[in-house]
């Protein structure tokens, strides 16, 4: 793939504080947008582990009175999103304050534009379809790999037609995210593993899209560097706060970049699946990566060896180099291959294989997919 970086590119981040206690500053950064009465959106597990009562007890060190929506799913869905602006209502709050992984930080975004425009959420999918920005957001992301803290993107699942829908929008962009290793200390392997899998995916998908750029590419290349050394050891020694920053930091730089120069057919296939099945992303994107990149690699060649060098490969001259190299990172993290035992069967592939086609991230993948490519694609998945 040869591409002018001559072209024009935009590039968009919120602010952001990265370190060991970051979580803390969250009433003084509340206190900035003149907050009265803070809307948490979280789920049972953050508010177990206890991350949600930190953030709450910073706010009430500011003055600051809250509200906590914690009826989420993992998959973010339409009725959530309304249930959420009807909590944000009747508890008259004016910020809102996303704690959690992918699911909590994209449905408070959903409220918030929903909130803010007074319309259902699905009248927001697309690209710059947003007219009216919402109340102030505060993003603090408790697992490394869905980057919505620093996205321009919201993923929400449409449940009347089975699809996840793709808000992409500066307006969902956080005002602020503090970007905290420490809360992932609380992380299950398995949930490591796949969000890790989903940055590098993230990763992968910006480097060779057809709407990267200078800047995306250092993004990206050093996430894959950091993702591929320290995912396995995240695993193994999942109290080392290091290597659990390591991730942190690449799920960062994964997210600025695949912010700014989109995804591809990994990420399109992935949210059929999720929207059809309710399937869990981060596995649905590891399980796909694979033959998507056999599948992109003749037009990309040059972009997936230097992926494969990245990632420890002494010399890359074929597909056969990074799948090895992708192949044996998926192995070592203990996701088995095959989407078969996650609900897929024969016939279900040709409406997943609609939907992902008109998904809005298989616009930037390097080489253009029909549906029956894509469905080609899945069944080797299988």
């Amino acid at each position: 793939m040869t591409k002018s970086h001559s072209e024009l590119r935009k590039f968009v981040a919120p602010e952001f504080i990265y370190g060991v206690g970051a979580l803390d500053l969250t009433g003084r950064y509340a206190r900035h947008y003149g907050a009265r009465r803070a809307l948490i959106v979280t789920d049972p597990g953050i508010i177990e582990a206890g991350w949600m009562d930190q953030v709450r007890n910073s706010l009430l060190d500011e003055d600051i009175k809250t509200a906590v929506f914690d009826e989420l799913t993992p998959n973010p869905k339409d009725y959530e999103v309304e249930n959420g602006c009807r909590c944000y209502d009747e508890n008259d709050c004016d910020i809102i304050i996303a704690v959690g992984g992918g699911s909590p930080m994209d449905c408070a975004k959903g409220i918030g534009v929903s909130q803010a425009n007074r319309c259902n959420v699905r009248r927001f999918e697309g690209v710059d379809e947003v007219p009216m920005p919402g109340p102030p957001l505060i993003c603090i992301p408790t697992t490394a790999g869905t980057s919505a803290d620093v996205s321009q993107f919201a993923i929400i699942t449409d449940t009347d037609r089975h699809i996840k829908m793709a808000i992409v929008s500066k307006t969902v962009v956080p005002d602020v995210a503090l970007i905290d290793p420490q809360t992932t200390l609380s992380m299950p392997a398995d949930l490591t593993a796949c969000t890790g899998m989903d940055a590098l995916v993230h990763a992968i998908e910006s480097y060779v899209s057809n709407a990267s750029s200078p800047i995306t590419d250092l993004n990206a290349l050093e996430a894959i560097r950091l993702i591929s050394r320290n995912l396995k050891n995240a695993i193994t020694h999942p109290e080392d706060l290091y290597t659990r920053g390591q991730l942190m930091t690449a799920s960062l730089l994964a997210g600025l970049a695949f912010s700014n120069a989109s995804l591809g057919l990994v990420h399109a296939m992935a949210h059929a699946m999720g929207g059809l099945l309710d399937s869990p992303h981060g596995r649905c994107n590891a399980l796909l990566l694979e033959k998507v990149v056999e599948f992109n690699y003749p037009a990309a060649s040059e972009r997936y060896n230097r992926i494969a060098e990245v990632m420890g490969a002494a010399v890359s001259t074929g597909s056969e180099t990074i799948l090895e190299q992708l192949d044996a990172l998926r192995e070592s993290v203990g996701i088995e291959a095959g989407i078969r035992n996650m609900g897929i069967s024969p016939d279900t592939i040709p409406q997943l294989a609609a939907n992902a086609f008109h998904d809005a991230c298989a616009v930037t993948n390097p080489r253009e997919a029909t549906e029956e490519d894509i469905c080609i694609i899945y069944e080797k998945s299988l």
